[in-house]
């Protein structure tokens, strides 16, 4: 067994007693004044067979990611990036939603699935910091989450959840072995991937195959960056 594995057994545990809080805690905040409004939206996405009897994948390029409207936007060194999106915060939470561009300046390391499940049209992104210092909190730098419904409007929308943070030794460029935690309400995946850990939560409606195949998928950030 890996030594990130306790680390995914211990949100397992949070999630025990926490409800629907552990593993989807601080993913849905609403901190910024930007992600407001209701929006009902129909749209055909090209979908690939995957995961068990009828179920299928989405591109992350084809479905909006809700946080990259934001304004302002910052890009340039990784400390800079850290240090500009935690000033610029709205409310007291550490979860401060960010762009797929200040993701992927602040952490240039960071993967992301490049599928997700069919039913998924909204894709939520954050950066994670520890308030008494303004950094990155390491066990979770940053999180995700995928909505089949407009963000933040209700939970039952959300059906994932990744949280990405450093790995707790030095891994090898390559991904490692996916262990599975079975926990209330769904499954939990756990890896390490060039010196990140990624901790990536299904619920029950989407297979341990499909949750699987999902996981599979991930690229670089900075590969998944909209383009134009």
């Amino acid at each position: 067994m890996r030594r990130y594995l306790p680390t995914i057994v211990l949100l397992a545990l949070v999630v025990v007693g926490c409800g629907e809080a552990g593993l989807l805690d601080g993913v849905g905040d609403r901190t910024r004044s930007f992600v407001d409004g209701e929006t009902t939206t129909t749209v055909s996405i090209p979908t690939v067979a995957a995961g068990t009897g009828s179920e299928a994948l989405v591109g992350t390029l084809d479905v909006v990611w809700y946080n990259d409207a934001k304004d302002p936007q910052h890009i340039g060194e990784p400390d800079e990036v850290i240090s500009a999106v935690w000033d610029d915060r709205v409310g007291n939470s550490r979860f401060v939603q960010s762009s797929r561009a200040e993701l992927a300046a602040a952490l240039p390391s960071l993967r992301f699935p490049e599928f997700v499940p069919e039913q998924v049209r909204w894709i939520t992104s954050q950066l994670v910091y520890r308030e008494s210092t303004g950094l990155l909190d390491p066990d979770t730098s940053a999180a995700f989450g995928l909505w089949t419904s407009d963000p933040y409007q209700s939970d039952t929308g959300r059906i994932g959840v990744l949280r990405v943070g450093s790995a707790a030794f030095d891994t090898l460029d390559r991904k490692s072995k996916i262990d599975l935690v079975v926990v209330p309400d769904g499954i939990s995946l756990g890896w390490t991937e060039s010196s990140m850990q990624y901790e990536l939560f299904c619920r029950s409606e989407i297979s341990e195959q499909l949750c699987t195949d999902v996981a599979t998928t991930v690229m670089l950030m900075s590969d998944l960056l909209p383009t134009g």
